[in-house]
């Protein structure tokens, strides 16, 4: 009978010899999300990842290091333990394919195979890339090169074991085809069923001989060879039910597996290797195999002959994990490939982070210290619920009701890995606090004794707001959530089913002391270098972070390459900007204006329709940064515009003056006000 109420996770387990990178850190992150999700739903959870220990490359590595290749893992396994605890995973176990129940496991199934003769032995010819440790075909390889890794290959010829993968070609088409789930996203699906549908799939080699590998699980019906290590390795998803949970054996429970990640160069080997297997033994298929793109970093491929092989150690030193999380979360949709860029990281630590969810909570501990000591404001019903609220106070109302219905749209996200799209969801709501905090100016309620009773109601509000938007976050963002928590003054436990029922309003105790600590997200500040946008300079971040973890010199000290040397009186004047009076600049007038509103224009990727208030008025103003923002992620900013240009017309739309940016051709950041300014203030 299927499990309704559990929830069983796996990465890939990586490869024992590799320096865990980035690719690694996004998997797990991914993982780790899903998993304490599902937990706060209620549903009983496994979360497994672990480390591929066998084979070829571990056998010659522990050689050449002249040490038992059993030594050489045990000295290379913590370097992921010791990160997945740096990057707050939460797994429940964690394999290792020389785990002894792990290898009974295999030759059990090994065993049951041969028995069904499922495998048999037959003689091999084929070029064999060592690095991969995989043969191809002749037509597979051109130059002498293996076609995944570019590597040479080599000639062999060997008796070996096969498993009988291609009787299970019609099969395995039919229950992808049945199954819109099982493979996604839909890209990866339909190049699997590309696969499957133009060509004849073959029989699996799925061993070795020892004169060639030892180190390797023996074949329990043929102690002269070891087994091919991805048989080795795909088994562990059911093995590690069988000891690894606290308890009893666990696969009857678990098993099939809800979802397993990947990255998508070893989608063939999940979603038709593992998948022969299982259907081989009997064993239903997991629900879901999802790949996810790839990393670049700063346009390149990754790779240790690059050196830009990013550490992920060194990346949660320098803006801290959960900074790190949701970066790998937010940048890209989750299935594409993504690339990794410092400024690009600095621009979501400041944009979304410091400016967002970390500028909402000090700014609404701030105001609750000046005008209540600190301790959470009582707040009368009507001020929230009724019919006066909704005539009187409908931003409250509304405050409220956004974050009372977030739980139905992000469990839509969960269930499709929307992950950057659930993180705007919850930005959007962050925005929507920041702009119903600004409109009801809590600031100038303070002065007046007659307006207690509102000022109270918004800054409940704003409280209560930021303890529902604590309990959203805490699968992507763990430690910010326990942090608002605690800085609200609350014990929270999130290991317990928060969102197994709908969420609550009102559950944060009028009178709670908070605990206003340093800032949640400390905004990123360094060296400066001018860039000019639209006619606006604004200093722009460059700074050089040594993210390898190898160790670099600060810019400033690295020396400029030899340039060739110029006759002054031949070498060409600097440009030089055209200058202006200070009487001409004092025509600009600038001012600050709160974004109430933001849509694309249609036809246009580039133009975003904003409506913004100046506090005595309203204005419609069309903005080229849509290739930069998500129009709800601009919602509540407070912004900068030049406000006595003259209107004029994009795409047959008015626009009623001119947002500032920096960048040089695209747009990198907007001018935006940090400290509590009306909107319409005058910027001098």
């Amino acid at each position: 009978m299927k499990n309704e109420n559990k929830f069983y996770i796996t990465t890939p387990i990586y490869y024992v010899n590799d320096v865990p990178h980035i690719g690694h850190a996004y998997t797990t992150v991914a993982a780790d999300v899903l998993a304490r999700y599902w937990r706060l739903r209620g549903h009983e959870v496994f979360f497994l990842t672990g480390l591929d220990e066998h084979g070829q490359k571990v056998q010659q590595a522990a050689a050449k290091a002249g040490i038992d290749p059993q030594a050489h893992c045990d000295k290379l396994a913590p370097q992921f333990e010791n990160l997945w605890r740096k990057l707050s995973i939460s797994n429940d176990a964690f394999i290792r394919t020389t785990d002894v129940q792990h290898k009974q496991v295999v030759q059990q199934y090994l065993q049951e195979l041969f028995g069904k003769q499922l495998i048999y032995k037959a003689d091999y010819s084929g070029w064999y890339c060592t690095f991969d440790e995989r043969f191809w075909t002749e037509k597979d390889v051109a130059d002498g090169l293996c076609p995944d890794c570019k590597r040479p290959v080599e000639k062999l010829s060997e008796h070996n074991y096969f498993f009988k993968m291609g009787q299970y070609q019609d099969r395995l088409i039919e229950h992808i085809k049945k199954h819109d789930r099982f493979i996604r996203p839909e890209s990866r699906r339909n190049e699997v069923l590309g696969f499957l549908t133009t060509q004849t799939l073959g029989d699996l080699s799925i061993s070795r001989p020892k004169s060639r590998l030892s180190w390797g699980i023996e074949l329990p019906f043929d102690t002269n060879y070891v087994t091919y290590v991805w048989f080795d390795a795909l088994v562990n998803y059911i093995s590690a039910l069988e000891y690894l949970p606290r308890g009893n054996p666990a696969s009857n429970r678990f098993w099939p597996a809800n979802v397993h990640l990947v990255g998508k160069d070893i989608l063939t080997t999940h979603a038709v290797y593992w998948s022969t297997m299982l259907m081989a033994l009997d064993l239903p298929l997991p629900e879901t195999i999802f790949a996810h793109g790839w990393w670049t970093v700063d346009g390149e491929k990754m790779s240790k002959s690059r050196g830009n092989v990013i550490d992920p150690n060194k990346i949660v030193e320098t803006y801290g994990v959960d900074a790190f999380r949701y970066f790998l979360l937010r940048e890209v949709p989750f299935g594409q490939d993504g690339d990794f860029s410092e400024h690009a990281m600095i621009r979501r630590v400041n944009s979304d982070l410091a400016n967002g969810i970390g500028n909402l909570l000090s700014r609404t501990l701030t105001m609750i210290d000046r005008s209540y000591e600190g301790k959470i404001p009582s707040v009368p019903q009507n001020y929230l619920v009724g019919k006066l609220a909704e005539e009187n106070y409908p931003l409250l109302v509304h405050a409220r009701n956004s974050l009372l219905t977030l739980g139905n749209q992000l469990v839509y996200s969960f269930q499709d890995f929307e992950f950057n799209n659930l993180l705007l969801h919850i930005t959007s709501r962050v925005s929507d606090v920041d702009t119903f905090i600004d409109q009801h100016k809590p600031w100038n309620l303070a002065k007046d004794q007659s307006k207690r009773e509102e000022l109270s109601a918004v800054l409940y509000t704003a409280a209560e707001c930021l303890r529902i938007l604590s309990l959203y976050l805490y699968p992507m963002m763990p430690n910010t959530a326990k942090s608002i928590a605690d800085q609200l003054g609350i014990a929270v436990d999130f290991d317990s089913p928060l969102l197994k029922a709908n969420v609550k309003w009102g559950e944060l105790q009028s009178g709670t002391k908070t605990r206003k600590a340093a800032a949640l997200f400390p905004r990123v500040e360094f060296a400066t270098s001018d860039s000019i946008s639209r006619g606006i300079k604004e200093k722009v971040a460059v700074r050089k972070i040594d993210l390898s973890g190898k160790g670099v010199k600060p810019v400033s000290d690295t020396p400029a390459p030899p340039q060739p040397t110029t006759p002054a009186s031949t070498m060409p004047a600097p440009a030089t900007p055209p200058q202006i009076t200070i009487d001409e600049f004092m025509k600009v007038q600038l001012r600050t204006a709160k974004i109430l509103s933001a849509e694309r224009v249609p036809k246009s990727e580039k133009l975003i329709k904003l409506q913004v208030s100046l506090g005595d008025e309203q204005r419609q103003i069309v903005a080229g940064i849509g290739k930069k923002y998500e129009p709800d992620a601009l919602v509540g900013k407070t912004i900068v515009i030049v406000a006595n240009l003259k209107p004029a017309k994009l795409m047959g739309i008015e626009s009623q003056g001119m947002v500032l940016a920096a960048g040089d051709t695209d747009v990198r950041g907007l001018l935006t006000i940090q400290e509590e300014v009306d909107a319409g203030t005058k910027v001098k």
